[in-house]
């Protein structure tokens, strides 16, 4: 297995739990900063350890584009773009967590996939196939953990995508909503939860324009640039809100601007 801490603390993590209960495999979630590595480091860690670990992202359970496309003419237009609380779909998440944890080679899982290419849910031809037994079953998200945010709070814009888009503050009002009615509850279901924080907010920029770049081969056009800078508004208040320490985490990795480990702090 990969030497590198991430991986390790998580491992090391699961088989203390599966001490205490070694006939359930432990639910453990990753959370961190969009460009952090969460995924990157639980696929590590998942090929590492296949097939006994399972693992899938919130990514991946992402509502389809034409449910979004209802969702920004009934509720909010912003409610078009993928990302914040309301936009997954969480029974999907809950429903292939049990399946994980039943899977058996005479009874594999497909699991989800979301196509960030066309912006919507991959064919179920293009799911991968989990065969277990699970011994563990490993999700990674963004605002994974996230503790609920604060009504008060909301009235302030924290920047331009809210000042001039969410100027009656619907769809802050309904993230919040749904963050802590519908996202809370599935967040307590984690055995664990560890969270990758980023030691500044300007470096999550940095972090997710490095990953646009790798994925086209090329430096962003001004105007990708542009597209890219207000993608990320939509991420802004809770990435700034987990950064602060609001969320349910036992343990806070934290990651210089290099994504190096510089401490793990256990709560």
């Amino acid at each position: 297995m990969s030497l590198h801490p991430i991986p390790v603390l998580l491992y090391n993590i699961i088989q203390d739990i599966r001490a205490r209960d070694p006939d359930r495999a432990p639910l453990i979630g990753v959370a961190g900063a969009q460009g952090s590595g969460k995924s990157y480091q639980c696929r590590i860690l998942a090929m590492a350890n296949q097939p006994r670990f399972a693992h899938f992202s919130l990514d991946d359970v992402y509502w389809s584009r034409p449910y979004r496309e209802e969702l920004a003419t009934e509720t909010h237009p912003l409610f078009i773009t993928r990302g914040p609380p309301g936009t997954h779909q969480l029974a999907l998440a809950v429903r292939t967590i049990v399946r994980i944890r039943g899977a058996s080679r005479e009874r594999p899982v497909m699991l989800p996939r979301f196509d960030k290419a066309t912006d919507d849910a991959a064919p179920d031809s293009e799911w991968p196939i989990y065969s277990g037994p699970a011994e563990a079953v490993i999700v990674d998200g963004w605002c994974l953990g996230s503790a609920p945010l604060a009504p008060g709070d909301l009235e302030t814009p924290v920047n331009a995508l809210e000042r001039d888009e969410d100027t009656t503050g619907v769809w802050r009002e309904t993230i919040e909503y749904e963050l802590r009615e519908t996202y809370q509850p599935f967040f307590a279901a984690f055995d664990a939860i560890v969270y990758l924080r980023p030691p500044n907010w300007e470096i999550v920029r940095a972090w997710r324009g490095q990953q646009e770049e790798q994925l086209l081969g090329r430096p962003l056009t001004a105007d990708e640039n542009a597209k890219l800078d207000r993608f990320l508004m939509h991420y802004e208040r809770i990435t700034r809100w987990m950064m602060a320490g609001h969320h349910n985490a036992k343990w806070i990795v934290h990651l210089d601007e290099a994504r190096n480990v510089t401490r793990i702090e256990e709560r």
